[in-house]
């Protein structure tokens, strides 16, 4: 377990790091406020901005190098899309004031009859812009960086081209020791001489046939 704790330890300053971060933004938000629009949606903005802190700077802060940021499109479609929408009619629908869209939302919940959850979950707003923070962040991951990886493949590709060297090097040897039989009937059929054929169990000399070509 040794060897992990270089990795632990660098992961737990950045995550320390992401936590004061974080706090930071949300008590920066709290002297934004909330009493008129521009300022809600402004804390709103900051909220999210420590939700996303707190889950992307540990995944930066990783050990390896040669790291780059990567966003999923997948995770990003199918993960915060939806929950952006949600959390966005939720926040309009509760926004101080005569807001933005905020007479249309409130009209169209209580059509569809939810306005009592919207209401309900529009007293935890804060609750809701941080959490959209976390999820954009969780869309995000750190790759190896592309030169690193034709690096690492060139490198495997020498390594499994060594032994097909070693072998074309002793090639020629085995040719030539592949090749004596046939240039000793070569050797015969030019010269006319007989060509005999041993013919028996090993170790016997008794038969031998002769032909010719």
């Amino acid at each position: 377990m040794r060897r992990y704790g270089l990795y632990d330890a660098t992961r737990g300053l950045m995550t320390a790091l992401a936590v004061g971060v974080a706090g930071f933004l949300l008590w920066l938000a709290t002297q934004v406020g909330v009493q008129s629009t521009d300022r809600f949606w402004a804390a709103m903005g900051i909220v999210a901005g420590a939700g996303l802190a707190l889950t992307l700077l540990p995944v930066l802060g990783g050990p390896a190098g040669g790291l780059r940021l990567r966003m999923s499109p997948t995770t990003f479609l199918l993960g915060f899309v939806p929950t952006l929408v949600c959390v966005g009619w939720i926040l309009m629908a509760t926004q101080p004031g005569n807001g933005w869209h905020e007479g249309t939302v409130a009209s169209w919940s209580r059509s569809i009859g939810i306005m009592g959850l919207v209401h309900s979950l529009g007293l935890w707003h804060g609750v809701l812009a941080f959490g959209l923070g976390v999820v954009l962040g969780l869309s995000l991951d750190s790759v190896p960086a592309l030169e690193r990886v034709v690096e690492r493949e060139a490198v495997v590709d020498r390594r499994a081209e060594a032994p097909r060297w070693r072998r074309r090097t002793a090639e020629p040897v085995a040719t030539e020791v592949a090749d004596e039989p046939m240039q000793a009937e070569r050797d015969a059929a030019y010269t006319g001489e007989p060509r005999t054929v041993t013919v028996g169990p090993a170790g016997t000399r008794d038969r031998v046939v002769e032909t010719r070509e």
